[in-house]
C-alpha cells in the first residue's frame, strides 16, 4: 500500500451488513439479519477503539444499510441523529458515489459513507491505483475500507487516493468491551444495551386512573414500554421514544425515574430505570407502526396483576400515591 498522503481527508466505505433474502418483501426493505448486526456493531467498537469516529456520515436509506449505519453509530456513542440519508446511494453506480462525494460539506475531515456493493468496490478499485490493492480485494458485509483522501471531495480523480487499511468484521472480536471501548470485561452485546429506560404510560378518566399496556414483542405476556436507552438520548427522551415505538402513545414523561429494577439478559445484568409518563395524545391505530403487539388501558390493579415484571406492581402502586387515587391491592 502507497503511503499517506499529508494533510488529507479519510474515507471510511463501509458495506452493510449480512441481510436476508427474501421474496415478500422490496429489496430496498430487506432487514439485516442479526449476524448483520452485530457486524456493524463489531465495526463501530472497532473504529472507536482505533479513534477513527467520522465526524460526518452519509449512507442509502435501504434499510440494510440505514440500520448498518445506525448500529455502528449507536456503539461509537455517536447518536443517530447526524446520519445523511442520500437516494443517489441506493443503486448506484461509480459515478453515481463520485458526484455524492463532490457534494460533501467542504470541511469533512472524516466521512463514513455506507453503501452496497458492486458499487463500493467499484469506487474503491477506482480511488485507489491497482498495484495498492490486494489481488482478490471484496468488500464482504459489514467490511471497511479506510482511503486516504485529496484535500478536495469535488476533485477524485483515478488513482487520487491510498488504502490503509481493509477491516471485515468477520475478523473482528465477537464479544463487545464493558462499559468502555477499552475495558477488558467482554460482553455479549455493546456495552450502551445494559441500561435501559421504561415508561409507565398513565391517563385520568372520569378521575379514575388507567394504565396502558401492551403486548410483548412474542405476545406471551403483558409489559410496558421498554428498550434500551439509545446513545445520543437522556434516559427519559429514550423513555418518551420507546413509548412512541412500543405502545403508540406520546406525553409528558416526568423528569425523575419513579423506580428502577434489574433482570439477566444478554449474559449480564440490565438496569432498567422508570419513568411516568402523563399520555397526551394516542396514535391511531392504524398509524401505529406496532400494533401487531396490542395494547389496553386497564386499572392499576390490573396492570399490578397482568405485569410480568414483579418490580412494576410497586412502581405502579407508588405513582397511584403520587396521583392520590386510590389504590385496592388485591393481592393481600
Amino acid at each position: 500500500m502507497s503511503a499517506a498522503r499529508p494533510g488529507g481527508r479519510q474515507l471510511l466505505l463501509l458495506r452493510h451488513g449480512k441481510a436476508y433474502r427474501t421474496q415478500t418483501l422490496e429489496d430496498y426493505q430487506r432487514p439485516l439479519k442479526d449476524k448483520g448486526k452485530r457486524g456493524a456493531q463489531r465495526m463501530g467498537v472497532w473504529l472507536l477503539r482505533n479513534d477513527l469516529v467520522p465526524d460526518y456520515i452519509i449512507t442509502s436509506p435501504a434499510e440494510r444499510a440505514l440500520t448498518t449505519a445506525e448500529k455502528a453509530c449507536k456503539v461509537m456513542a455517536h447518536g443517530t441523529a447526524g446520519i445523511v440519508e442520500e437516494p443517489r446511494l441506493y443503486q448506484a453506480d461509480r459515478s453515481g458515489i463520485l458526484d455524492v462525494l463532490a457534494g460533501l460539506p467542504p470541511q469533512c475531515q472524516r466521512v463514513m459513507l455506507v453503501g452496497h456493493n458492486p458499487s463500493l468496490e467499484q469506487i474503491l478499485q477506482h480511488l485507489v491505483p491497482a498495484g495498492d490493492l490486494p489481488a482478490d480485494v471484496r468488500l464482504a458485509p459489514a467490511s471497511l475500507a479506510q482511503l486516504q483522501m485529496p484535500r478536495d471531495w469535488s476533485a477524485l480523480t483515478p488513482a487520487c487516493a491510498s488504502l490503509l487499511q481493509l477491516t471485515h468484521a468477520r475478523e473482528l472480536p465477537k464479544k463487545f468491551p464493558y462499559p468502555t471501548a477499552h475495558s477488558t470485561e467482554l460482553r455479549d452485546r455493546p456495552a450502551y444495551y445494559y441500561t435501559q429506560s421504561s415508561v409507565i404510560p398513565y391517563r385520568l378518566a372520569d378521575g379514575r386512573l388507567e394504565i396502558l399496556i401492551t403486548g410483548s414483542s412474542k405476545m406471551k405476556h403483558w409489559v410496558v414500554p421498554k428498550g434500551i436507552k439509545e446513545p445520543g438520548l437522556s434516559p427519559r427522551a429514550s423513555a418518551a421514544k420507546e413509548a412512541h415505538e412500543e405502545a403508540g402513545v406520546e406525553g409528558v414523561v416526568e423528569p425523575q425515574a419513579i423506580g428502577s429494577y434489574q433482570y439477566e439478559k444478554w449474559g449480564s445484568v440490565c438496569t432498567v430505570d422508570v419513568f411516568p409518563m402523563a399520555v397526551t395524545r394516542q396514535i391511531p391505530e392504524h398509524q401505529w407502526r406496532e400494533r401487531h403487539r396490542r395494547r389496553q388501558w386497564v386499572s392499576p390493579e390490573q396492570a399490578a396483576d397482568q405485569l410480568r415484571q414483579p418490580e412494576l406492581a410497586a412502581m405502579v402502586a407508588a405513582l397511584t400515591r403520587k396521583l392520590a387515587v386510590p389504590f385496592q391491592d388485591d393481592s393481600a
